[in-house]
């Protein structure tokens, strides 16, 4: 990675990290009551720092688990802008949520996300009965970049037949990081992403452009899609990823892999924290019912 695109990804960090972590004052779910506990879980590539919430009403038996990836462009390390999404989700989906505060770019480039998120998930999944979930029943989603590493989890359980989740929830993916992103367009004129602040971010994450089309990274760029898990894809209208989540969406399901694809209308990348409001509700009560239904006996 050049010196500017270190000092550029830097700059997003500290001087717009947490206003891109923002999320709608009537999207917080502060309200919705769940129980909340730090987990550290060590991996391949260091320790992680998780969150775990779980449902305020105790269960009879073991609940299932849901894994959660935060966005941010694989640059910005706040997991707490998902705090509505996992509370919402234990909640509704009754099921613990793990959310993962994974290492991010410049400072831990790819491989070291992808190998946090899948070794914290295949820990998630290992040690059920001691942290007091059912790990036979898991599921796995994210948001933007979280949604990109959630592909490519899905991906090396399928591959190295570890575990076997039973939903994977992809909100507003990244999933080819290899075309140039003043060729990904929107419908309006001045979407949230735009194509200097998505180079800012491939470059931190992917400084060398040879791993660009790796399909761990470019998910949508792969061709062996048969055996990934069933999939809630979520994609936003005026999205510049738009195309690319649609077209994944189709690829999943001309595999042989069950895909549910919902495109909110009228709506950009991230509209899940930033609204429109009812917009941002309905997507994330989708989220919740297909896990409920998914991770149901």
């Amino acid at each position: 990675m050049s010196f500017s695109s270190t000092v550029q990804a830097r700059g997003v960090q500290l001087l717009f990290g947490r206003m891109m972590s923002r999320v709608h004052k009537d999207l917080r779910a502060t309200d919705v009551e769940t129980h909340t506990e730090a987990l550290r879980v060590e991996t391949g590539a260091g320790p992680v720092a998780c969150t775990v919430y779980r449902p305020a009403a105790p269960a009879a038996a073991l609940a299932p688990v849901y894994v959660n990836f935060h966005g941010g462009g694989f640059v910005v390390a706040h997991p707490e802008q998902d705090d509505h999404i996992c509370r919402s989700i234990a909640a509704t989906a009754g099921c613990v949520v793990i959310n993962v505060d994974y290492a991010v770019a410049p400072q831990r480039p790819f491989p070291v996300p992808v190998t946090q998120a899948y070794d914290v998930t295949a820990w998630v999944a290992a040690n059920g009965t001691a942290g007091g979930w059912d790990g036979t029943r898991l599921a796995v989603g994210g948001h933007s970049a979280g949604a990109n590493l959630t592909a490519a989890v899905c991906r090396l359980a399928r591959d190295r037949g570890t575990f076997t989740p039973r939903l994977q929830i992809l909100d507003s993916a990244p999933l080819d990081q290899l075309a140039d992103p003043a060729t990904k367009r929107s419908l309006i004129a001045k979407p949230l992403l735009s194509p200097q602040l998505m180079r800012i971010f491939t470059d931190a994450y992917v400084p060398d452009p040879a791993d660009r089309a790796h399909p761990l990274v470019s998910p949508g760029l792969a061709d062996d899609l048969a055996g990934l898990p069933p999939a809630l894809v979520i994609t936003a209208e005026n999205d510049r990823l738009r195309d690319e989540g649609d077209a994944y969406a189709k690829a999943l399901e001309a595999a042989g892999v069950p895909v549910t694809h919902r495109v909110f209308e009228g709506v950009d990348h991230y509209f899940t924290h930033t609204g429109p409001v009812p917009a941002g509700r309905e997507a994330i009560e989708l989220m919740a019912t297909t896990l409920r239904t998914a991770l149901s006996d």
